[in-house]
Protein backbone atom coordinates (compact mmCIF):
# COMPACT_ATOMS: atom_id res chain seq x y z
CA UNK A 1 0.00 0.00 0.00
CA UNK A 2 2.87 2.19 0.52
CA UNK A 3 3.23 5.13 -2.23
CA UNK A 4 0.21 4.36 -3.65
CA UNK A 5 -1.87 7.45 -5.47
CA UNK A 6 -5.38 7.81 -5.99
CA UNK A 7 -5.75 9.63 -9.72
CA UNK A 8 -8.65 12.08 -9.95
CA UNK A 9 -9.48 12.76 -13.64
CA UNK A 10 -11.09 16.54 -13.84
CA UNK A 11 -13.75 16.34 -16.48
CA UNK A 12 -12.22 18.80 -19.41
CA UNK A 13 -8.76 18.78 -17.78
CA UNK A 14 -5.71 17.34 -16.71
CA UNK A 15 -6.03 14.30 -14.29
CA UNK A 16 -5.30 15.42 -10.88
CA UNK A 17 -2.78 13.31 -8.55
CA UNK A 18 -5.05 12.49 -4.80
CA UNK A 19 -2.62 10.70 -2.31
CA UNK A 20 -4.24 7.65 -1.30
CA UNK A 21 -4.62 7.33 2.77
CA UNK A 22 -2.64 4.76 4.49
CA UNK A 23 -3.77 2.60 6.91
CA UNK A 24 -2.04 1.86 10.05
CA UNK A 25 -1.61 -0.88 11.62
CA UNK A 26 -1.93 -1.13 15.52
CA UNK A 27 -5.58 -2.62 15.94
CA UNK A 28 -9.42 -0.42 16.12
CA UNK A 29 -7.55 2.54 17.02
CA UNK A 30 -5.24 2.72 13.77
CA UNK A 31 -8.72 1.52 11.64
CA UNK A 32 -10.59 4.42 12.73
CA UNK A 33 -7.77 7.20 12.67
CA UNK A 34 -7.68 5.54 8.54
CA UNK A 35 -11.24 6.02 7.94
CA UNK A 36 -11.26 9.50 9.04
CA UNK A 37 -8.42 9.91 6.67
CA UNK A 38 -10.22 8.17 3.86
CA UNK A 39 -13.34 10.59 4.83
CA UNK A 40 -11.54 13.25 4.49
CA UNK A 41 -9.65 11.80 1.56
CA UNK A 42 -12.58 11.57 -0.33
CA UNK A 43 -14.50 15.36 0.24
CA UNK A 44 -11.43 16.96 -0.81
CA UNK A 45 -11.76 14.75 -4.31
CA UNK A 46 -15.65 15.22 -4.52
CA UNK A 47 -15.05 19.00 -3.86
CA UNK A 48 -12.57 19.32 -6.66
CA UNK A 49 -14.71 17.46 -8.85
CA UNK A 50 -17.62 20.09 -8.58
CA UNK A 51 -15.18 22.84 -8.85
CA UNK A 52 -13.88 21.20 -12.53
CA UNK A 53 -17.53 20.77 -13.14
CA UNK A 54 -18.16 24.55 -12.15
CA UNK A 55 -15.21 25.99 -14.01
CA UNK A 56 -16.05 23.73 -17.42
CA UNK A 57 -20.02 25.51 -17.23
CA UNK A 58 -18.69 29.01 -16.93
CA UNK A 59 -16.23 28.43 -19.33
CA UNK A 60 -19.10 27.02 -21.75
CA UNK A 61 -21.76 29.67 -21.15
CA UNK A 62 -18.93 32.76 -21.31
CA UNK A 63 -18.37 30.83 -24.98
CA UNK A 64 -21.67 30.92 -26.02
CA UNK A 65 -22.25 34.79 -24.96
CA UNK A 66 -19.27 35.88 -26.62
CA UNK A 67 -20.80 34.11 -29.29
CA UNK A 68 -23.70 36.23 -29.21
CA UNK A 69 -21.79 39.16 -30.04
CA UNK A 70 -20.19 37.94 -33.09
CA UNK A 71 -23.32 36.37 -34.09
CA UNK A 72 -24.76 39.88 -33.71
CA UNK A 73 -21.81 41.23 -36.30
CA UNK A 74 -22.97 38.85 -38.70
CA UNK A 75 -26.63 39.57 -38.29
CA UNK A 76 -26.30 42.97 -39.13
CA UNK A 77 -24.82 42.37 -42.35
CA UNK A 78 -28.66 40.95 -43.43
CA UNK A 79 -29.88 42.36 -46.88
CA UNK A 80 -32.54 44.15 -45.75
CA UNK A 81 -30.55 45.59 -42.83
CA UNK A 82 -28.10 47.01 -45.58
CA UNK A 83 -30.36 48.24 -48.32
CA UNK A 84 -32.16 50.04 -45.58
CA UNK A 85 -29.48 51.88 -43.74
CA UNK A 86 -27.99 52.28 -47.13
CA UNK A 87 -30.68 54.61 -48.32
CA UNK A 88 -30.29 56.54 -45.01
CA UNK A 89 -26.26 56.91 -45.57
CA UNK A 90 -26.59 58.29 -48.81
CA UNK A 91 -27.45 61.88 -47.83
CA UNK A 92 -25.11 62.05 -45.63
CA UNK A 93 -21.38 63.65 -46.33
CA UNK A 94 -19.33 62.64 -43.02
CA UNK A 95 -17.68 59.47 -42.53
CA UNK A 96 -18.06 59.97 -38.70
CA UNK A 97 -21.86 61.01 -38.88
CA UNK A 98 -22.22 57.64 -40.78
CA UNK A 99 -20.52 55.57 -38.13
CA UNK A 100 -23.10 57.38 -35.91
CA UNK A 101 -26.26 56.61 -37.85
CA UNK A 102 -25.40 53.27 -37.76
CA UNK A 103 -25.32 53.18 -34.15
CA UNK A 104 -28.58 54.75 -33.92
CA UNK A 105 -29.58 51.84 -35.92
CA UNK A 106 -28.22 49.15 -33.88
CA UNK A 107 -29.13 50.93 -30.97
CA UNK A 108 -33.35 50.31 -31.76
CA UNK A 109 -32.61 47.15 -33.16
CA UNK A 110 -31.40 46.15 -29.94
CA UNK A 111 -34.06 47.60 -27.88
CA UNK A 112 -36.72 45.73 -29.94
CA UNK A 113 -34.47 42.75 -29.48
CA UNK A 114 -34.45 43.07 -26.03
CA UNK A 115 -38.03 43.90 -25.46
CA UNK A 116 -39.33 41.24 -27.54
CA UNK A 117 -36.63 38.47 -26.51
CA UNK A 118 -37.85 39.10 -22.38
CA UNK A 119 -41.09 38.75 -23.14
CA UNK A 120 -40.95 35.13 -24.67
CA UNK A 121 -37.89 34.16 -22.02
CA UNK A 122 -38.76 35.73 -19.10
CA UNK A 123 -42.47 35.70 -19.44
CA UNK A 124 -43.47 33.00 -21.72
CA UNK A 125 -45.08 34.82 -24.35
CA UNK A 126 -45.97 32.54 -27.77
CA UNK A 127 -46.12 34.90 -30.78
CA UNK A 128 -48.78 33.48 -33.02
CA UNK A 129 -48.35 33.18 -36.75
CA UNK A 130 -50.17 35.85 -37.89
CA UNK A 131 -48.10 38.39 -35.32
CA UNK A 132 -44.97 37.06 -36.32
CA UNK A 133 -45.62 37.83 -39.77
CA UNK A 134 -47.01 41.56 -39.04
CA UNK A 135 -43.79 42.06 -37.37
CA UNK A 136 -41.64 41.11 -40.28
CA UNK A 137 -44.12 43.14 -43.04
CA UNK A 138 -43.33 45.69 -41.42
CA UNK A 139 -40.01 45.53 -42.33
CA UNK A 140 -41.12 45.46 -46.23
CA UNK A 141 -43.37 48.83 -45.71
CA UNK A 142 -40.58 50.58 -44.27
CA UNK A 143 -38.33 49.66 -46.88
CA UNK A 144 -40.91 50.46 -49.93
CA UNK A 145 -41.47 53.88 -47.93
CA UNK A 146 -36.96 54.75 -47.52
CA UNK A 147 -37.48 54.06 -51.25
CA UNK A 148 -40.08 56.45 -52.22
CA UNK A 149 -39.09 59.33 -50.06
CA UNK A 150 -35.20 58.99 -51.63
CA UNK A 151 -36.46 58.51 -55.41
CA UNK A 152 -39.44 61.42 -54.74
CA UNK A 153 -36.65 64.01 -53.82
CA UNK A 154 -34.44 62.20 -56.50
CA UNK A 155 -37.42 62.74 -59.42
CA UNK A 156 -37.96 66.59 -57.87
CA UNK A 157 -34.04 67.30 -58.82
CA UNK A 158 -34.50 65.55 -61.93
CA UNK A 159 -37.49 67.69 -63.22
CA UNK A 160 -35.85 71.12 -61.78
CA UNK A 161 -32.17 70.14 -63.44
CA UNK A 162 -34.17 69.51 -66.90
CA UNK A 163 -36.60 72.52 -66.37
CA UNK A 164 -36.43 74.82 -69.81
CA UNK A 165 -36.25 78.72 -70.33
CA UNK A 166 -39.18 80.09 -69.70
CA UNK A 167 -40.62 78.39 -67.02
CA UNK A 168 -40.59 79.76 -63.39
CA UNK A 169 -37.55 77.95 -61.93
CA UNK A 170 -35.37 76.59 -64.84
CA UNK A 171 -32.76 78.28 -67.19
CA UNK A 172 -31.13 76.96 -70.31
CA UNK A 173 -28.68 74.65 -69.34
CA UNK A 174 -24.74 75.87 -70.14
CA UNK A 175 -21.94 73.97 -70.49
CA UNK A 176 -20.21 74.40 -67.20
CA UNK A 177 -23.74 73.79 -65.19
CA UNK A 178 -23.47 70.64 -63.13
CA UNK A 179 -25.15 68.79 -60.83
CA UNK A 180 -24.35 69.00 -56.93
CA UNK A 181 -25.97 68.28 -53.50
CA UNK A 182 -28.77 70.24 -51.51
CA UNK A 183 -30.34 69.05 -48.61
CA UNK A 184 -31.90 65.80 -49.79
CA UNK A 185 -31.56 66.08 -52.99
CA UNK A 186 -28.93 67.33 -55.84
CA UNK A 187 -29.84 69.67 -58.45
CA UNK A 188 -28.06 72.45 -60.74
CA UNK A 189 -27.30 75.66 -60.01
CA UNK A 190 -29.65 78.16 -60.16
CA UNK A 191 -32.46 75.45 -61.06
CA UNK A 192 -33.92 74.33 -57.19
CA UNK A 193 -37.07 76.97 -57.66
CA UNK A 194 -36.90 76.00 -54.03
CA UNK A 195 -37.71 72.79 -55.12
CA UNK A 196 -35.77 71.17 -52.02
CA UNK A 197 -38.94 72.72 -49.59
CA UNK A 198 -40.90 70.29 -51.42
CA UNK A 199 -39.54 67.11 -51.00
CA UNK A 200 -41.09 64.81 -48.02
CA UNK A 201 -37.91 64.61 -45.92
CA UNK A 202 -37.74 68.32 -46.54
CA UNK A 203 -41.05 68.56 -45.12
CA UNK A 204 -40.70 66.34 -42.38
CA UNK A 205 -37.62 68.65 -41.71
CA UNK A 206 -39.56 72.02 -40.97
CA UNK A 207 -42.07 69.64 -38.84
CA UNK A 208 -40.27 71.14 -36.40
CA UNK A 209 -38.57 67.55 -35.29
CA UNK A 210 -35.42 68.98 -36.65
CA UNK A 211 -34.99 71.39 -33.26
CA UNK A 212 -34.63 68.03 -31.61
CA UNK A 213 -31.09 67.80 -30.66
CA UNK A 214 -30.97 64.05 -32.23
CA UNK A 215 -32.74 64.53 -34.96
CA UNK A 216 -30.07 63.41 -37.71
CA UNK A 217 -30.12 59.93 -35.89
CA UNK A 218 -33.88 59.91 -35.42
CA UNK A 219 -34.83 58.02 -38.53
CA UNK A 220 -31.95 55.10 -38.64
CA UNK A 221 -33.26 54.71 -34.66
CA UNK A 222 -37.24 54.41 -35.79
CA UNK A 223 -35.54 52.26 -38.96
CA UNK A 224 -33.92 49.91 -36.45
CA UNK A 225 -36.80 49.89 -34.50
CA UNK A 226 -38.65 48.12 -36.77
CA UNK A 227 -36.34 45.93 -37.86
CA UNK A 228 -35.95 44.91 -34.84
CA UNK A 229 -39.13 43.19 -35.11
CA UNK A 230 -38.40 40.82 -37.71
CA UNK A 231 -35.58 39.04 -35.94
CA UNK A 232 -35.94 38.89 -32.86
CA UNK A 233 -38.60 36.29 -31.86
CA UNK A 234 -35.93 34.10 -34.01
CA UNK A 235 -33.33 34.82 -31.78
CA UNK A 236 -34.97 34.59 -28.37
CA UNK A 237 -36.50 31.29 -29.35
CA UNK A 238 -32.95 29.92 -30.20
CA UNK A 239 -31.52 30.93 -27.46
CA UNK A 240 -34.45 29.70 -25.04
CA UNK A 241 -33.63 26.29 -26.77
CA UNK A 242 -30.12 26.59 -25.15
CA UNK A 243 -29.89 28.25 -22.20
CA UNK A 244 -32.47 27.98 -20.07
CA UNK A 245 -31.54 30.09 -17.29
CA UNK A 246 -33.22 34.01 -17.94
CA UNK A 247 -30.31 35.89 -16.94
CA UNK A 248 -27.75 34.39 -19.10
CA UNK A 249 -30.31 34.31 -21.46
CA UNK A 250 -30.76 37.91 -21.68
CA UNK A 251 -27.01 38.39 -21.42
CA UNK A 252 -26.84 36.68 -24.59
CA UNK A 253 -29.59 38.95 -26.35
CA UNK A 254 -27.47 42.30 -25.02
CA UNK A 255 -24.48 40.98 -26.76
CA UNK A 256 -26.38 40.11 -29.71
CA UNK A 257 -27.03 43.99 -29.94
CA UNK A 258 -23.86 45.19 -29.07
CA UNK A 259 -22.79 43.38 -31.98
CA UNK A 260 -25.41 44.53 -34.38
CA UNK A 261 -24.27 47.97 -33.51
CA UNK A 262 -20.57 47.30 -33.97
CA UNK A 263 -21.47 45.52 -37.18
CA UNK A 264 -23.75 48.60 -38.65
CA UNK A 265 -21.44 51.01 -37.82
CA UNK A 266 -18.74 49.30 -39.55
CA UNK A 267 -20.97 48.56 -42.25
CA UNK A 268 -22.11 52.22 -42.57
CA UNK A 269 -18.28 53.00 -42.57
CA UNK A 270 -18.47 50.91 -45.39
CA UNK A 271 -20.97 52.48 -47.31
CA UNK A 272 -20.74 56.25 -46.83
CA UNK A 273 -17.48 56.38 -48.17
CA UNK A 274 -18.29 56.19 -51.98
CA UNK A 275 -21.32 58.36 -50.88
CA UNK A 276 -18.97 61.39 -49.37
CA UNK A 277 -16.20 60.82 -52.15
CA UNK A 278 -18.92 60.94 -54.80
CA UNK A 279 -20.61 63.77 -53.65
CA UNK A 280 -17.69 66.35 -53.89
CA UNK A 281 -15.70 64.70 -56.87
CA UNK A 282 -18.59 62.58 -59.25
CA UNK A 283 -21.94 64.68 -57.98
CA UNK A 284 -23.24 62.53 -60.83
CA UNK A 285 -21.98 59.82 -59.97
CA UNK A 286 -23.39 60.42 -57.06
CA UNK A 287 -26.86 61.01 -57.67
CA UNK A 288 -26.83 57.79 -60.00
CA UNK A 289 -25.70 56.09 -56.90
CA UNK A 290 -28.53 57.26 -54.94
CA UNK A 291 -31.13 56.91 -57.35
CA UNK A 292 -29.95 53.07 -56.88
CA UNK A 293 -30.11 52.86 -53.58
CA UNK A 294 -33.84 54.29 -53.21
CA UNK A 295 -34.65 51.75 -56.69
CA UNK A 296 -33.49 48.75 -54.50
CA UNK A 297 -34.96 49.50 -51.42
CA UNK A 298 -37.94 49.88 -52.90
CA UNK A 299 -37.95 46.56 -55.06
CA UNK A 300 -36.48 45.27 -52.27
CA UNK A 301 -39.56 45.96 -50.16
CA UNK A 302 -42.10 44.84 -52.90
CA UNK A 303 -40.42 41.53 -53.01
CA UNK A 304 -40.80 41.27 -49.32
CA UNK A 305 -44.22 42.00 -49.39
CA UNK A 306 -45.57 39.88 -51.38
CA UNK A 307 -43.43 37.04 -50.28
CA UNK A 308 -44.70 37.45 -46.67
CA UNK A 309 -48.31 38.74 -47.66
CA UNK A 310 -49.17 36.11 -50.07
CA UNK A 311 -46.38 33.90 -50.86
CA UNK A 312 -44.63 31.41 -48.46
CA UNK A 313 -46.17 33.84 -45.77
CA UNK A 314 -49.40 33.97 -46.26
CA UNK A 315 -50.32 36.53 -44.06
CA UNK A 316 -53.53 37.77 -45.82
CA UNK A 317 -54.91 34.05 -46.24
CA UNK A 318 -56.66 31.81 -44.09
CA UNK A 319 -53.66 29.80 -43.50
CA UNK A 320 -50.56 32.06 -42.36
CA UNK A 321 -47.57 29.86 -41.96
CA UNK A 322 -44.55 31.48 -40.38
CA UNK A 323 -41.21 30.16 -39.32
CA UNK A 324 -39.20 32.69 -37.06
CA UNK A 325 -35.73 33.24 -38.30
Amino acid sequence: MAGQMAIVVCPGGRAADWPAPQPRHGGARAYGNWRRVETRHNAARDSHLGACAMTETALNVTSFLFLGFFLGIRHATDADHVVAIATIVSRERSVAGSALIGAAWGVGHTITVMAVGAAIIVFGVVIPPRLGLSMEFAVGIMLVLLGVLTLTGMGRAVGAAHAHPGVPGGHALEPHDHLHAHGDYGHLPGAHGHVEEHTPLARLDRSGLERLAYYSWLRPFVVGLVHGLAGSAAVALMVLSIIREPVAALGYLLLFGLGTIVGMMLITLALSAPFAFTAINLPKFNWRLRVASGLVSFLFGVVLIYSIGFAEGGLFTDAPVWKPG
